[in-house]
């Protein structure tokens, strides 16, 4: 059985595909980019660092609010794919990961240079998660 989850306090999906999808107690969530929910515009456009660090965190805070509304925390996910841009901007990135996914037990993660990200963003993430029982 698969369910399509979708929350309000994330980015409405921009193209033919769900926030996540819920199925056999494994939610797989899409990769986020830093739009704003609110206003579905990037937020801190550019090619800095500190562009990268903003965007960094409010691609966490829309994954977040996707891992909430399919019952799971960040704690529960077990694998992330992080995208960047720029490789230059790993370490910014991160940091800011980190804050989120650190501690004892962060999920496996995989993260990759791309030429190009949608709407010409930093960073891009997406995820899998264990929903708990």
């Amino acid at each position: 059985m698969r369910t399509v989850i979708a929350t309000p306090h994330a980015p409405k999906a921009i193209g033919p595909y769900s926030q996540a999808i819920l199925a056999d107690g494994w939610l797989w969530c899409s990769g986020q980019i830093a739009l704003d929910p609110a206003t579905a515009a990037v937020v801190s456009p550019g090619t800095d660092e500190a562009c990268a660090r903003a965007q960094t965190r409010r691609v966490l805070a829309n994954l977040e609010a996707v891992l909430a509304a399919g019952g799971c925390s960040p704690r529960d996910v077990v694998r992330c794919t992080v995208y960047l841009a720029d490789m230059g901007h790993f370490a910014a990135v991160n940091e800011e990961y980190a804050r989120t996914f650190g501690g004892d037990a962060p999920p496996a993660r995989a993260t990759v240079e791309v030429r190009r990200l949608p709407k010409d963003v930093l960073v891009e993430i997406d995820c899998v998660a264990r929903a708990p029982r």
